[in-house]
């Protein structure tokens, strides 16, 4: 089981839900104790990784067995945050049965003609299954927020895009995570939190390097250009919506390998915590299994 101090270190980047949230609280950078060597702090971190990845995947075995909780993983980050990393490294050793991941790009006109819920509903994960939202619907209130012009594409009759309208849908966000929390599924989110200079950083290795050029796209640079309405809308959605239920996880994300152990560390003790249990075989069947057994011990050759 994870020790004190891992949980100590976890505990640091839950957003308490009784507290007044502050981004600038929260260090990008951060990557350990800077008085132990960092090649030290990374061979622990990747530890904690290859650790986390063999818990979760046992964890997740008897998940998928037991067929009653749910995990929904949530993903949100600026772009070159390193969501696609982490969902490759965390769930490297997740039996691709149990596990479902879903990405969440422009809606759909068939969309559009639903709530903005609808199309992230639909693609809930079912029971003993761990699904991931690459992006959610937390998108309806950070970028449609940033382009307000968004929302009036949604055509909700008499919408006013004000104040009221921002602090309705975190209701409806509350109200949805709380009702899939009560029955049967366990919210785990996360804000991978990269600095605008790390941005930079990542945005010229893409360009650089011919292998990533297909990441890029010129709204990457566009956007950029709104990195200050970006986090003025992520901190007051993580503020509004880190609830006692489904606590929000501000993850340092200017270094991968410490983002990776702590995103991994949190979600394998989080699915350890649900305790879910193979499911209890019934003394028929126990015969039946013994018979078997039996007849394939006997046989010849």
């Amino acid at each position: 089981m994870p020790t004190p101090k891992l949980e100590e270190i976890a505990a640091k980047f839950r957003v308490p839900h009784d507290k007044k949230f502050r981004l600038k609280d929260y260090e990008p950078d951060w990557a350990g104790d800077k008085d132990v060597p960092k090649a030290e702090r990374k061979k622990f971190a990747e530890k904690i990784l290859a650790t986390s990845v063999a818990e979760l995947a046992e964890a997740q075995d008897r998940l998928y067995a037991s067929d009653t909780w749910s995990v929904l993983v949530v993903l949100q980050a600026m772009d070159a945050a390193g969501k696609d990393g982490t969902i490759k490294h965390v769930m490297s050793g997740v039996n691709p049965q149990g596990c479902q991941v879903f990405s969440f790009k422009q809606p759909s006109s068939e969309e559009l003609d639903h709530n903005y819920l609808w199309r992230y509903w639909k693609a809930l994960p079912e029971r003993g299954r761990i699904g991931i939202f690459n992006r959610s619907y937390y998108e309806e209130v950070l970028v449609v927020r940033v382009h307000p012009e968004l929302a009036q594409a949604e055509r909700i009759p008499d919408a006013e895009i004000d104040g009221s309208f921002w602090t309705d849908r975190f209701e409806d966000i509350n109200n949805l995570e709380r009702h899939l929390t009560r029955n049967g599924t366990k919210v785990l989110k996360f804000f991978l939190n990269v600095s605008k200079k790390e941005q930079r950083k990542r945005f010229l290795q893409r360009l650089e390097d011919p292998s990533k050029h297909w990441k890029f796209s010129p709204s990457d640079i566009s956007e950029r250009g709104y990195w200050d309405d970006y986090m003025k809308a992520y901190e007051e959605a993580i503020d509004a919506t880190s609830t006692k239920w489904a606590p929000w996880h501000v993850v340092p994300a200017d270094h991968k390998w410490a983002a990776r152990a702590i995103v991994a560390h949190t979600i394998a003790r989080a699915v350890q915590e649900l305790d879910p249990k193979y499911p209890e075989v019934s003394p028929e069947k126990l015969e039946a299994i013994e018979a078997a057994r039996k007849q394939l011990e006997d046989e010849k050759g």
